[in-house]
């Protein structure tokens, strides 16, 4: 695995650590240590693989690189992002999640799990870069284009994180069949859930909100209570 990463963190010591560990694997990191400098960065010719998101910065915190990552042009805004928040918080994982991270990874961490984390990352990216047979999916006025990994809804450009539309294309795959969450993070080769964690919630709120006409009364992607989710195949 050859992957540039860019690391947005302004401890210096913990960058030094982690480039020199990711390096051993074959991840090349690029280090900024604010996030005006990690912006920037994202704006050149040449895209990272996966930004590395620290919370706590000194000219901005990360939930508003994160959304500033999001709002950039073109292939920039699809970036992966894993965040790294303070103690774990809960609140901060959440709004990290709802705002376009990838995944979180509170601090402190090991190494290995952040390496682990990053390959998962990557792996979902890398699967759904490869064509399938058929790469259109259309369900009424929603078109997934798989191979552009573009969502349109009544014609219009619908906007999700790499992670979020993997999620959705394994949902929408599956039209019809009940999947448990744990189903649906191993489709997408995801690190499994932690207990109570909600973060595939979080992400399934995010992609109604891109997709549904009415978040709170969807039509495409309903909850099974107690068991999970259905991405239903009515053509609206």
């Amino acid at each position: 695995m050859n992957s540039q990463l860019l690391m947005i963190e302004d401890d210096h010591r913990l960058a030094q650590m982690v480039g020199e560990y990711l390096g051993q694997s074959g991840l090349q990191v690029t280090h900024m240590a604010d996030g005006t400098s990690g912006l920037a960065q994202l704006q050149g010719s040449e895209l990272p693989d996966l930004v590395i998101l620290d919370l706590m910065l000194p000219d901005m915190d990360g939930l508003e690189v994160c959304r500033r990552i999001r709002a950039l042009p073109g292939a920039a805004a699809q970036v992966p992002v894993l965040m790294l928040t303070a103690k774990g918080d809960p609140m901060d994982r959440v709004i990290g999640l709802e705002i376009g991270a990838d995944d979180y990874l509170p601090k402190p961490f090991e190494p290995r799990e952040l390496l682990a984390r990053i390959r998962a990352i990557l792996r979902r990216r890398e699967a759904g870069a490869q064509p399938p047979a058929n790469h259109l999916l259309r369900f009424g006025s929603l078109e997934i284009d798989r191979d552009a990994r573009t969502i349109t809804v009544g014609g219009e450009p619908a906007e999700l994180t790499s992670y979020q539309f993997d999620l959705l294309v394994t949902m929408a795959e599956r039209a019809g069949r009940v999947l448990t969450r744990d189903q649906i993070m191993e489709a997408v080769r995801g690190r499994e859930l932690e207990a109570f964690d909600r973060s595939i919630d979080v992400h399934m709120g995010r992609i109604r909100a891109a997709i549904e006409a009415d978040p709170k009364n969807p039509r495409r992607i309903l909850t099974v209570r107690g068991v999970g989710y259905v991405f239903a195949k009515q053509q609206d």
